[in-house]
């Protein structure tokens, strides 16, 4: 019985990573039908009582402006094109800010963890979860090329209560495409990503100006994956 017991978190580790594996080979050709944050955020609102509903609307990467594709990388992860999934400057300066904390508050997660997070884990903070999170995503960069990660992934951003992907988004707080952003557009939802339900709650804050201003100053340099 102890034997059994202590196979069993090894067990549900296999289980649940063949889960994972099995449904990334599956996104490499057909769009995720939810995300577990997407599930989360959906079942947090209801317990609170909340009337939110969900939009959640796929559009190919080619529908997508280039501009919001820029704005994203130039904010969430300069060093996207190039790495490998992970950006070891940033999580070495996210221990440093950790350490010095005493609580883990800064990741260092490139788009790639983002997408691993948002895809299939918690929002529970802690070395466990970031190791599995480092083992999904070494998964997704070694199955998926990389447009394909970043097509997901600006496919299921949240942007506010129940908006999710670049569609939704555009279509909520400017009634256009998402194909059809200018940069001003791209950067100000760029600006919403890391906080999208306080600027919803407080559109008229300043922080999210001034982080758009900087977004803007920064897209020119930004580069995007090579598609196939």
């Amino acid at each position: 019985m102890l034997k059994w017991l202590l196979a069993l978190p090894f067990a549900v580790f296999i289980l649940f990573n063949a889960y994972v594996y099995g449904n990334i080979l599956t996104y490499r050709a057909l769009a995720p039908h939810h995300t577990s944050f997407m599930n989360m955020r959906m079942s947090q609102f209801a317990d609170e009582g909340r009337a939110v509903e969900l939009d959640y609307r796929w559009v190919p990467y080619n529908q997508i402006s280039v501009n919001l594709k820029k704005s994203l990388i130039a904010s969430e992860d300069a060093g996207f094109a190039e790495h490998a999934g992970f950006d070891w400057n940033g999580i070495r300066n996210a221990l440093r800010r950790n350490e010095r904390s005493g609580t883990i508050r800064a990741g260092g997660s490139t788009i790639s963890q983002q997408l691993s997070k948002n895809l299939f884990l918690n929002e529970s903070k802690s070395y466990i979860r970031k190791a599995e999170e480092a083992a999904i995503t070494s998964m997704m960069e070694a199955i998926m090329d990389k447009d394909r990660i970043f097509e997901i992934y600006l496919n299921v951003i949240e942007w506010g209560y129940g908006i999710y992907g670049a569609e939704a988004a555009s279509q909520h707080f400017y009634r256009i495409p998402a194909s059809a952003l200018n940069k001003p557009q791209a950067a100000l939802l760029t600006a919403r990503v890391p906080a999208p339900l306080f600027f919803i709650d407080n559109p008229k804050s300043p922080k999210l100006r001034g982080k758009a201003n900087i977004v803007l100053r920064r897209m020119g340099s930004a580069e995007l994956p090579e598609t196939e």
